[in-house]
């Protein structure tokens, strides 16, 4: 088992920036595929960024990409998410989530584990 634990949320203006944190424990990470999920109210989850198990491959939605940057730390078992100039769009839970598989098969990620999501509201 793994549990994974999300902080660094919060409210930020637009144009601003935030870190967000994924830390494991039970097990490591090092073995999965990490990724950062958000869902606003009234829309579906949509996948963020994801990141291979060795940092080496990585993936954005085309809303964030040169914006939002992941990352990982397998020595501490942590993945990161640094947000930039972050817009009012960008408002919602976001969740981390531990998989095995591509990134872009459901599976990979509905099969894995997951944290219980930290809240981003981005004011205009």
């Amino acid at each position: 088992q793994v549990q994974l634990v999300e902080s660094g949320g919060g409210l930020v203006q637009a144009g601003g920036s935030l870190r967000l944190s994924c830390a494991a424990s039970g097990r490591t990470l090092s073995t999965y595929a990490m990724g950062w999920f958000r869902q606003a109210p009234g829309k579906e989850r949509e996948l963020v960024a994801a990141i291979n198990w060795s940092g080496g491959s990585t993936h954005y939605a085309d809303s964030v990409k040169g914006r939002f940057t992941i990352s990982r730390d397998n020595a501490r078992n942590t993945v990161r998410l640094q947000m930039n100039s972050l817009e009012p769009e960008d408002t919602a839970v976001y969740s981390c989530a531990a998989g095995s598989g591509p990134f872009l098969n459901g599976r990979t990620w509905s099969e894995g584990y997951w944290g219980q999501g930290t809240q981003v509201t981005v004011s205009s």
